[in-house]
């Protein structure tokens, strides 16, 4: 077995809650009474241009909410999707303990938009472990583009078989896979964990 110095990790679903998913877009409509299924359909037009870096939040809004007048402001909508941003501290201190043991690289691999990025990247201090982000906000790919997975095996500067991918989305692992990256299907710290100890990484 090829030794594993490095691993990459999506940040939402994984470390993190997801950073601004259906419920969260469903919690959105009732606080703020809007159209679910209009904010939803607008999202869902313009959402892939945000998280690809090529709309601001502010921009994103405009085209989803604030396309009409609205009785509150986008500061208070912006701080309600920040406020939506919640840890999984069991993964987060597997993680860790994984990187100092066995001294790995680790690379989050994610699509999110910029500002929500650098929030939860300073908010949760991913960056105390996390030594890089290939955001699909700063390289201008999302997953499953395999250009997205292609740069982060160029930062990192290492072989696909030295990797092992852990991702709550199971096409996103089999895209990685094809490039010859070990993943791993996230569902829960426990099953991660075990499904870890194969590839030699022993928390």
């Amino acid at each position: 077995m090829t030794q594993i110095t490095t691993l990459f990790l999506d940040i939402g679903g994984v470390l993190l809650t997801n950073g601004w998913d259906s419920k969260a877009r469903r919690r959105a409509a009732e606080l703020f009474h809007l159209d679910c299924d209009e904010m939803n359909e607008r999202h869902h037009l313009t959402f892939d241009t945000y998280e690809e870096g090529k709309l601001t939040l502010d921009d994103y809004l405009s085209r989803v909410v604030f396309h009409e007048e609205r009785p509150f402001s986008r500061q208070e909508f912006r701080e309600f999707m920040f406020a939506q941003s919640r840890p999984f501290p069991e993964m987060i201190e597997l993680v860790c303990r994984l990187k100092e043991r066995h001294r790995l690289k680790v690379a989050a691999v994610s699509n999110e938009g910029r500002e929500l990025t650098t929030y939860r990247i300073s908010e949760f201090r991913l960056g105390t472990f996390i030594d890089f982000f290939v955001s699909s906000c700063f390289v201008h790919y999302r997953k499953p583009d395999t250009d997205i997975y292609r740069i982060a095996l160029d930062i990192a500067q290492v072989e696909p078989a030295q990797v092992v991918y852990i991702e709550d989305r199971a096409m996103f692992v089999e895209t990685a896979r094809g490039l010859g990256i070990e993943g791993i299907v996230h569902t829960g710290c426990e099953s991660t964990g075990q499904e870890l100890a194969r590839f030699g990484l022993v928390p």
